[in-house]
């Protein structure tokens, strides 16, 4: 008799979490009960008047009772805005017009076979994880896009569609702060960081590059890390898919010339919003300063950008191909893409009234002011500082998803703590960047995750959260602990962390 092969541990603590994961009900219900556990939370740290002062603006947050009159008629009143308001709603359903009709024609079907067919396998792989990392330019839309064509490509190549997904999906958020370019992400740290460190020194200026020595680095180290838990646990762990066959035919004469059609309109589309882009004066950027990343029309209509980008060639592909013949194949692709979201759209109701409450409550502030508090509290210098702030960080992340918000609150405590230890404003903005990025994979306070689950159930209707966390989980590990220790050696050696990032004030 055969004998059964033994699993690792890893194996089995990833199995017993996936199975843990599976038996939790249905998100809905699971968001559901998430909104009566705060409610219940709330009016318990109201009962015991919970409070912490915000030692930015001095101002009192205490824990606010949502089981009261006045909690009752904000639920009732604002659980439309909830849902309407809802960051990526809106951006979601657009960008599936894009790709649904990018799918649907068959355009994404035919690029896929065609780079298998003509690149080197092996580069295939690290170049959709470099895409997600460079990503994190674009804001939302790499957690939003990419997966499901990593899914697609990774069932294009024999492995589960799965692999595709959390691999992207952990690449583009468990990296957020790791880049070859400079982005919004860079902007918004900054403009927090400045006037915290004004709290000590009131000559300080930041400058928007001053983590770039340090993200660049990182980038190429989470890619190659990211490469190599894909490669080496969940491909394996993942196993054959056993869903629908995909077809391994060639692609044919009429197929490439509709995809060369296709390739030629994204380029002449792509160059249109180039030639808005690059002029001084050009109408894409911000009128006032000239600048093409902050505030300007084109990063602010990025998401739509892409859309369009995927809906000139999936057309132009449908047309060729004779995939869509008439208008009313036409508006049949773009309604049959978006009845895909109705799910989606159900299961973030529950999810933006949950946020909303836990927003509501004030006690994502108060538990991250208390953390860093304690942290204050430990007296911690060196590599136990920067490790207890990264774990701090990475903790408050699984509550408060924004990363803005969240270093909002804490520059202003952890900024003037790092600067009377020696420790340049630059340097503690680093730390807090790398904690805020491990654990985004697996927090639930952010809203890609039901997306995600969406993607999933495409190719199995039964999958559950925790078969997508059990595979996740091993990214937001491995990038906690060879980031972390990336940074500690980056701080032993003494390198700048940027242009005017030192690690100490003295340097």
């Amino acid at each position: 008799m055969k004998k059964k092969e033994k699993q690792s541990f890893i194996d089995r603590f990833l199995n017993k979490v996936e199975a843990v994961g599976n038996r939790l009900p249905d998100p809905i219900l699971i968001f559901i009960v998430l909104m009566g556990v705060i409610l219940f939370a709330s009016f318990i740290a109201s009962l015991f008047n919970l409070k912490a002062t915000n030692p930015g603006t001095g101002e009192v947050v205490e824990a606010v009772n949502l089981i009261s009159g006045e909690g009752l008629v904000l639920m009732l009143t604002e659980s439309i805005n909830n849902f309407s308001a809802f960051p990526p709603l809106g951006m979601v359903l657009v960008v599936m017009l894009g790709i649904g009709i990018a799918e649907k024609t068959g355009y994404f079907e035919t690029l896929m076979k065609r780079i298998i067919e003509v690149a080197p396998r092996k580069l295939i792989i690290p170049t959709i994880i470099l895409v997600a990392i460079l990503g994190n330019v674009a804001g939302d839309a790499a957690p939003i896009i990419l997966p499901p064509l990593a899914a697609m490509v990774m069932l294009r190549l024999g492995y589960h569609p799965f692999s595709g997904l959390v691999m992207a999906y952990a690449a583009a958020l468990g990296s957020f702060s790791a880049n070859f370019i400079l982005g919004m992400t860079d902007a918004l740290m900054m403009s927090f960081t400045e006037p915290a460190a004004r709290l000590i020194d009131e000559t300080y200026t930041a400058n928007i590059a001053m983590n770039y020595y340090f993200i660049a680095a990182s980038a190429l180290l989470l890619l190659i890390v990211t490469y190599f838990i894909t490669i080496k646990l969940t491909i394996p762990r993942l196993g054959a898919y056993h869903g629908a066959e995909v077809s391994q035919e060639n692609v044919s004469d009429t197929e490439k010339k509709a995809l060369r059609w296709a390739n030629i309109s994204i380029v002449l589309t792509a160059l249109v919003f180039i030639a808005l882009l690059i002029p001084e004066n050009g109408v894409l950027r911000n009128q006032e300063t000239g600048s093409i990343m902050n505030d300007s029309p084109f990063m602010n209509s990025v998401v739509f950008i892409i859309t369009i980008l995927f809906f000139v060639p999936g057309l132009v592909y449908g047309l060729k191909a004779k995939t869509i013949k008439n208008s009313k194949d036409f508006a049949n692709v773009l309604s049959d893409s978006m009845a895909t979201m109705g799910s989606y759209i159900v299961l973030v109701f529950f999810a933006a009234q949950m946020l909303a409450y836990f927003s509501w409550s004030n006690l994502g502030p108060i538990l991250a002011i208390k953390g860093a508090e304690f942290l204050q509290e430990m007296n911690f210098t060196g590599v136990p500082l920067i490790l207890g702030f990264i774990i701090i960080a990475g903790c408050i992340n699984l509550l408060i998803g924004s990363a803005s918000a969240k270093w909002a609150i804490l520059a202003p405590v952890f900024v003037p703590l790092f600067m009377l230890l020696g420790y340049d404003p630059a340097f503690t903005q680093m730390i807090f960047r790398v904690g805020d990025s491990v654990t985004n994979p697996i927090t639930p306070m952010l809203p890609y995750l039901p997306l995600l689950l969406a993607f999933a159930k495409k190719y199995d209707k039964n999958v559950g959260l925790g078969t997508l966390l059990s595979n996740l989980l091993p990214y937001s590990i491995v990038y906690f602990i060879v980031w972390s220790l990336f940074l500690v050696i980056w701080y032993l050696v003494g390198l700048p962390v940027g242009p005017g990032g030192p690690i100490f004030l003295e340097q």
